[in-house]
């Protein structure tokens, strides 16, 4: 049977067209390659504090890497935690309060929010606070008891790694 001039011309075209089973195994192994890299990357083995220039941390030779917990920022100014400012340096200072109510508000509210507990497991959070090396020492109490009655009882102070050589 004789074709058609338009039959013998898709069996042309088809002919030229390659399969779709062949892959383009260079692309291919260009992506996993930058998949690779990017994963080595981001996998390193450095935590780091969240950053704020109105905080200048206090230098320490402490050797122990931070873990991930709860921070608490802490200035002049402001007590932040979880990038939520809470309340302010100075209401604090002139409360005769040992403990700051709103911060115990939403430390209580992050504790709820923690992975659940074992039955008759007792909460025993953990907080870094990271606080301004100027800070009175009784705002610093203060959040320390705040903390402590959240059931928040691991504390940590963020501080900056001083240099080998200094001591």
């Amino acid at each position: 049977m004789k074709m058609s001039r338009r039959a013998r011309r898709m069996q042309r075209h088809h002919k030229r067209k390659k399969s779709a089973i062949a892959f383009n195994m260079v692309s291919l192994m260009d992506i996993f390659t930058i998949l690779v890299f990017f994963l080595l990357v981001s996998s390193s083995d450095v935590e780091e504090l969240q950053n704020n220039k109105s905080i200048r941390l206090p230098e320490s030779t402490a050797e122990k890497k931070p873990k991930e917990t709860l921070v608490i920022m802490v200035n002049n100014d402001d007590i932040i935690v979880k990038g939520r400012k809470v309340a302010t340096a100075a209401d604090v200072m002139n409360s005769k309060d040992a403990t700051i109510p709103l911060l115990k508000q939403e430390l209580d509210y992050q504790a709820s929010r923690a992975q659940p507990r074992e039955a008759g497991e007792k909460f025993a959070g953990e907080v870094t606070i990271m606080g301004d090396r100027k800070i009175p020492y009784q705002l610093l109490k203060k959040i320390m008891v705040t903390c402590a009655r959240s059931n928040y009882t691991k504390l940590s102070l963020a501080v900056n790694q001083a240099g080998s050589g200094s001591q």
